[in-house]
């Protein structure tokens, strides 16, 4: 069941945290917000999330910077990297970190309850509720 699967969203934009947040949750989900790398960081470290959907691109340390800093703590948890515009470098440094896909601002969020049960379906050791 969707309630038992734990998102982690991390977004500097409120707007758009809010209403992907805001849709998730009439999904089913249970849904958590950070607005900044350090602030998810802290929540992953004490057991919140089954999986994070991460912006690429904040400002201070951004989304590539916080996964690296995740990784050296947590290799399982998967992260959908969420991006309005990406570069091919930045792309494949995220990928090299081990990211279970990419999700554009653009997409419709019914394509992310998608990824998330997909992500969740193939990835070790997580079981949906």
């Amino acid at each position: 069941m969707k309630s038992n699967v734990r998102v982690l969203l991390v977004d500097d934009e409120v707007d758009f945290l809010d209403m992907m947040a805001f849709w998730l949750k009439q999904q089913g989900y249970t849904v958590q917000t950070a607005l900044d790398g350090e602030s998810v960081i802290k929540l992953v470290k004490e057991g919140a999330g089954d999986i994070i959907f991460l912006d690429i691109n904040m400002p201070g340390l951004d989304g590539i910077e916080t996964l690296r800093r995740i990784r050296k703590f947590n290799t399982d948890i998967p992260v959908i990297m969420v991006t309005a515009f990406g570069t091919e470098d930045r792309i494949k440094e995220s990928q090299d970190l081990g990211i279970s896909g990419f999700f554009p601002k653009d997409k419709d969020f019914l394509e992310a309850a998608t990824m998330i049960e997909a992500v969740l379906k193939t990835h070790k050791g997580l079981r949906k509720g």
